[in-house]
C-alpha cells in the first residue's frame, strides 16, 4: 500500500516534513497543549452555552467583520471580543460577544494567541 505524500508541519514556522499533521517535533507539544487546555465542556462551552450562542446567531446573523467591509456573510462563531481566559463573569458578558464567521474568528485566534499550533513556551 502506497504511503500519504509528505507536507510540511501544521506548526508556523517549521519547515519539517510529514505525514500527519504535526512533525515529531511538534507532535508532542501539540498534545501537552491539548492535555493542559481541557474538553470544550471543561472550558464552559457546554450545554448551557450551545443554547446560548444559538440564541446569539439567531439575533445577530451576520459577521461583524465581514458587515465592517462591506459584505453580508453569515456568522457560525461567537467570539469572545476580550478573551476569557476561564473568567465565567466575561465568559457570559454578552457585551464581550461578538458574531463572526470561521475565516474571521480563526484569523483573530492566530493573530491573538499565535495560531493553535504554538509551542508551550510561547504562551
Amino acid at each position: 500500500m502506497a504511503q500519504a505524500p509528505l507536507k510540511p508541519c501544521s506548526r508556523s514556522g517549521c519547515s519539517g516534513l510529514t505525514r500527519k499533521r504535526y512533525c515529531p517535533a511538534h507532535e508532542e507539544d501539540i498534545r501537552k497543549y491539548d492535555r493542559m487546555r481541557g474538553s470544550a465542556a471543561a472550558r464552559g462551552y457546554d450545554g448551557k452555552w450551545r443554547k446560548e450562542r444559538a440564541k446569539f446567531l439567531k439575533e445577530n446573523p451576520l459577521c461583524k467583520h465581514c458587515y465592517d467591509e462591506g459584505e453580508l456573510l453569515e456568522a457560525t462563531v461567537v467570539d469572545h471580543i476580550v478573551p476569557h481566559k476561564g473568567d465565567k463573569k466575561l465568559f457570559w458578558n454578552k457585551k464581550n460577544w461578538q458574531p463572526l464567521c470561521k475565516r474571521h474568528h480563526d484569523s483573530k485566534t492566530v493573530r491573538e494567541d499565535g495560531g493553535f499550533g504554538r509551542s508551550l513556551e510561547s504562551k
